[in-house]
């Protein structure tokens, strides 16, 4: 399941983060994934500025994998910030997290995330949930048709 385009995961915690990308390995899933570890380096790898200013801004991964709970700037403001920019505004994003508070889940669906996961605490359920997300938005998913 290999694509040119990539996987953004925007995660602090080093085990969810290792979890995460053993688990797409698992589920054979060969996109590349680019790990972000706040809220303020996630925008800036996706709006290609700062540390990331060489990095080609029409280049956008094909899914980003958000945890809510980040550094600097938490991932409810990372989403709305994405989908404040027109070029990122259709981005698939998902919001993979441990949080239990419902209010968190309305805040990502009002904020316009695509999907909203729970992460399992076990590592076979967090497999399967990733390998399910991966197959769904890398593979199944007809992602919008590219402007000109």
């Amino acid at each position: 399941m290999s694509d040119e385009r990539g996987i953004l995961l925007v995660e602090d915690n080093a085990d969810d983060e290792a979890l995460t990308i053993r688990a797409l390995k698992r589920s054979n899933i060969q996109n590349p994934v680019a790990v972000v570890r706040d809220g303020a380096e996630a925008l800036d790898y996706l709006f290609a500025r700062g540390a990331y200013s060489g990095r080609s801004a029409a280049k956008l991964p094909s899914i980003v994998l958000l945890d809510l709970n980040l550094p600097k700037i938490d991932g409810l403001e990372v989403l709305r910030q994405i989908r404040a920019e027109p070029r990122t505004r259709l981005l698939p994003v998902i919001i993979l997290t441990s949080s239990l508070e419902e209010r968190d889940r309305l805040q990502g669906y009002e904020h316009g995330c695509n999907s909203y996961v729970r992460k399992p605490v076990d590592f076979a359920q967090f497999a399967e949930a990733v390998r399910q997300l991966g197959l769904y938005w890398l593979v199944l998913n007809q992602p919008p048709p590219v402007g000109p």
